[in-house]
């Protein structure tokens, strides 16, 4: 899998060190079911292909697992993300499911891309965006989150 940076936003009163994320070059992508002002996980298109790619890659379909987001203490900043595949949710997980006709209007019948967030981590994680970036110099997942104050320099860890 690709590797897994993070952008943040700058809240009010941040210091200078702290950097405002730029907006998703691809459509935000809102859950089945979920409003947009529903404060819960948001992908965008380009993040949503690339999770199927990989699950294909991994020989996991869309109906036997899905994509597993949280985080967990450690790293520069007190918190890092961490991304990987899972066969099932757990009985406390919040479960985002996205429609597989974003990507190709065909697959109507298609069993949709489910996101799986633990409850520790969703307290960190609801407003979120994951966004999947993929230029000559790199390939990776960013997470744009609106509770990170700030970063550390290699972007792989933050704190709220």
């Amino acid at each position: 899998m690709s590797m897994v940076t993070l952008q943040t936003a700058t809240p009010t009163g941040a210091s200078a060190q702290t950097r405002a994320p730029a907006a998703p070059a691809s459509p935000v992508i809102t859950a089945d079911g979920q409003s947009p002002e529903t404060k819960g996980i948001q992908v965008t298109l380009r993040a949503l292909k690339r999770i199927r790619i990989a699950m294909a890659k991994e020989k996991i379909t869309p109906d036997a697992g899905g994509l597993r987001v949280g985080i967990t203490g450690g790293g520069c900043s007190g918190l890092s993300y961490n991304i990987r595949f899972d066969t099932q949710p757990r009985e406390r997980d919040r479960v985002y499911a996205f429609s597989q006709t974003h990507l190709d209007p065909t697959l109507a019948d298609a069993p949709p891309i489910r996101v799986f967030v633990d409850p520790k981590s969703f307290i960190y994680l609801h407003g979120m965006i994951l966004d999947y970036e993929e230029t000559l110099m790199r390939q990776a997942f960013n997470f744009i989150n609106p509770h990170s104050t700030k970063s550390c320099g290699c972007g792989s860890s933050f704190s709220t």
